[in-house]
């Protein structure tokens, strides 16, 4: 798939359906060949199986992987399509190894390494799931001096650009963000922010005002908050300390895109007890028990939120729901 591809595309290629005798045939010409530009080499004696989804809009690819034991070559015939882009490929929590310009590297649990595609590379794929994205060479040498020398270096998962690249990343995935028109230009540009601050090997990011980082940290401080909101003593402190950044920078963060971090997590709590109390059992439980279940510690604090959000009392809903059915 070019690299310029204007539009969103998705497109999935599985060898689950198909009799095992063309499996590898239809592998090695139709994915292999035809859409990344590979020769592939299954590596095991069981019954060879793949799947693969790749997406792709302006600027960027994205291949996901998951089968039996394979390498894939890209060797000097398959350079023919002018490919230039920079491929970051990862596993997670399998392994892998890679190969180019005369170097071996063994990469795994989340660690990520950066090759060339428009030079020949092996990369042999052993278990887990093998992640890689592709930005053009340009993008990435106009973010950090080098490009080419910072290949084949390993990109250790702990590092703190790395985590917040992952971050941005995996809410881009599931908001899917990307099949939006208005919002896949601005995406774009902070995936070839993070990623070049990622194999730039930068100092630590701090509170930096960059419109990436901005925009990677207020993901994790969301996904923070959607993960711990049933923790009744959670705060804004609470949550600053654990992604490692100031409560006053945390509060600008939040007030430069949408709801404050109150009101992100009162109404995550909220609409938590609304669906608890209209489960088909809701009536066994009291609802301050409820109220303490989704966060609240103030049982009348919850009633008065929850009557301003949906114009009733939780007993009100309650009893509307038991008198519907």
């Amino acid at each position: 798939m070019p690299m310029d591809a204007a539009n969103f595309a998705s497109y999935r290629f599985s060898t689950c359906e198909l009799p095992e005798r063309i499996r590898i045939p239809l592998w090695r010409e139709h994915f292999g060949r035809c859409i990344v530009h590979a020769d592939i080499e299954p590596l095991s004696n069981v019954s060879f199986q793949a799947d693969a989804s790749l997406r792709a809009v302006q600027g960027l690819r994205m291949l996901a992987l998951k089968g039996t034991s394979m390498r894939f070559k890209r060797l000097q015939a398959n350079l023919a399509d002018g490919d230039d882009s920079i491929g970051v490929i990862f596993c997670s929590p399998g392994r892998g190894q890679l190969s180019q310009r005369g170097r071996d590297a063994d990469f795994r649990a989340g660690d990520a390494i950066a090759i060339l595609h428009s030079e020949p590379a092996s990369v042999t794929y052993i278990d887990g799931l093998q992640f890689g994205l592709a930005v053009p060479r340009e993008a990435l040498a106009q973010r950090v001096s080098d490009v080419e020398g910072l290949v084949m270096r390993p990109i250790w998962h702990r590092t703190e650009a790395f985590r917040l690249f992952i971050s941005y990343l995996k809410s881009v995935l599931k908001t899917k963000a990307l099949s939006a028109p208005k919002l896949r230009d601005t995406v774009v540009t902070h995936i070839h922010d993070l990623i070049a601050l990622a194999i730039g090997e930068c100092a630590a990011l701090g509170e930096s005002s960059a419109s990436a980082v901005v925009a990677a940290r207020h993901r994790a401080v969301l996904d923070y908050i959607a993960a711990h909101f049933e923790e009744p003593g959670l705060n804004v402190q609470t949550v600053a300390r654990g992604q490692g950044i100031s409560s006053r920078y945390l509060q600008r963060l939040m007030a430069s895109s949408g709801p404050s971090f109150t009101e992100r997590l009162n109404e995550l709590r909220l609409e938590r007890a609304l669906k608890l109390l209209t489960e088909p059992d809701a009536g066994r439980r009291r609802i301050s028990d409820i109220a303490l279940e989704v966060g609240f510690s103030d049982v009348s604090h919850f009633n008065r939120l929850f009557r301003a959000r949906f114009g009733d009392s939780p007993r009100g809903v309650r009893l509307a729901r038991k008198g519907s059915h």
